[in-house]
């Protein structure tokens, strides 16, 4: 949970994946609060059990709420990945932040690759990415091999992604003008 609202300070993009990677662990524990409490909250100092328990509690019962007990992501979660589409679009649109479209064009190719790849052509540009960065993510939590290919891949969407949580950032705090 603390973890949790750091990285949504921090890195969105960050955070995302963390919430992507919470509601798996829900999910490999049955989306059971008990199971939850016994294998992850049960690690955690004994003065932040009961209000991690709180907020696990409260994932379960969305996801039961939104049937995303077996895939698919919160609203909470798909509401960020909105604000981040939103915010792209705003970013590519102005001309004030060539870099960041040079970024994006530089990630576009490996973003239409993984899209073919995957048979999911309809899907966000941006939730792609995040796709392939978790994907990634838990290939290493398997230590399994990622080819050079891949590699190269994750790292031109990781710098892109990165200057969107960055943007993002300066856009929560005021900073950005599109005009």
């Amino acid at each position: 949970m603390n973890i949790a609202r750091l990285l949504k300070e921090q890195n969105i993009a960050e955070y995302l994946i963390y919430m992507w990677q919470v509601e798996d662990m829900i999910r490999a524990n049955g989306c059971d609060l008990e199971q939850v409490e016994e294998k992850i909250i049960s690690r955690f100092p004994a003065e932040e059990r009961m209000a991690l328990k709180e907020w696990y509690g409260n994932l379960i019962t969305m996801m039961y709420e939104e049937d995303v007990r077996e895939r698919g992501h919160l609203q909470i979660n798909r509401n960020v990945l909105q604000n981040l589409i939103e915010l792209n679009s705003q970013l590519l649109a102005s001309p004030r932040f060539p870099f960041y479209t040079a970024a994006y064009f530089k990630a576009l190719p490996f973003i239409v690759e993984l899209r073919s790849k995957n048979g999911k052509k309809e899907e966000p540009e941006l939730e792609t990415c995040f796709e392939a960065l978790y994907g990634v993510m838990l290939l290493r939590l398997q230590k399994k091999e990622i080819t050079p290919g891949t590699a190269r891949a994750i790292e031109v969407i990781s710098n892109f992604l990165s200057m969107l949580a960055n943007y993002y950032e300066k856009d929560k705090q005021g900073e950005l003008k599109f005009e």
